[in-house]
């Protein structure tokens, strides 16, 4: 099963010193969570302001940095808080020159379906990223389930029980579209370690890294990045 390390989201220097943030600091962290057995990156490259961006001036060296240190596939985001007008995100992907091998695009956010074609045309893998039922049964009805890279399963809300039952709503939405296509559960915040601990009873992939928890299973606070992917490979083992 693969384990996608997720470096650095929105997260700040205030919520763990150890965030990546520069193109340096993001390519030293996927080496160390290669080595410690993650098979996948996502990452939130960061303009000169230190807001996580989708301009190519952000994207292309992150890029090209992240490239140059790792040989495992790795993507961004182009959440809509980066850039709330659709058109606005389309124009920022338009300026990239170093290409990600993916990029997550949350299938519920308007303009996400105009997103995906234009990753899709530029040779960027797209993940389709569901946080409940009905972003899956909008990702089955747009015919885009069989191009994605990956679908994920990304329940947000913060009791278990909850999150679980969102997965169940979108496994209930998806049925078996799109059955080559693998399929990612993670957690997030106070549900990271249980949803992974799922994931791992389900057979799906999963993700762990400083954009879901700082912490580890036991409360402490996590060294760095490829400390989380060391304890859900050892928890997989």
């Amino acid at each position: 099963m693969l384990v996608k390390a997720c470096l650095n989201g929105a997260r700040r220097r205030t919520d763990h010193p150890g965030v990546p943030v520069t193109p340096e600091e993001l390519a030293a962290a996927g080496r160390a969570v290669v080595a410690a057995g993650a098979g996948a990156i996502h990452m939130h490259p960061r303009g000169d302001d230190g807001a996580e961006s989708l301009d190519g001036a952000a994207i292309d060296p992150a890029v090209a940095a992240v490239r140059a240190a790792v040989d495992v596939p790795f993507g961004v985001s182009t959440g809509a808080w980066f850039l709330p007008d659709p058109a606005d995100r389309l124009a920022a992907i338009a300026t990239w020159t170093e290409r990600p091998d993916f990029a997550s695009v949350n299938i519920h956010e308007p303009g996400a379906l105009d997103i995906a074609d234009a990753l899709l045309a530029k040779g960027v893998g797209v993940e389709a990223g569901l946080w409940h039922g009905e972003a899956a049964a909008l990702l089955v009805e747009s015919g885009l389930a069989e191009r994605c890279t990956r679908i994920l399963l990304e329940p947000l809300m913060q009791d278990l029980d909850d999150a679980l039952a969102a997965v169940a709503d979108m496994e209930a939405a998806l049925g078996d579209v799109a059955p080559g296509v693998p399929r990612l559960l993670h957690g997030y915040q106070a549900t990271a370690w249980a949803v992974v601990d799922v994931a791992i009873e389900r057979g799906y992939d999963t993700r762990i890294g400083m954009e879901d928890t700082v912490t580890l299973p036991d409360g402490s606070l996590a060294t760095d990045n490829a400390q989380l992917v060391r304890t859900v490979v050892g928890r997989i083992r």
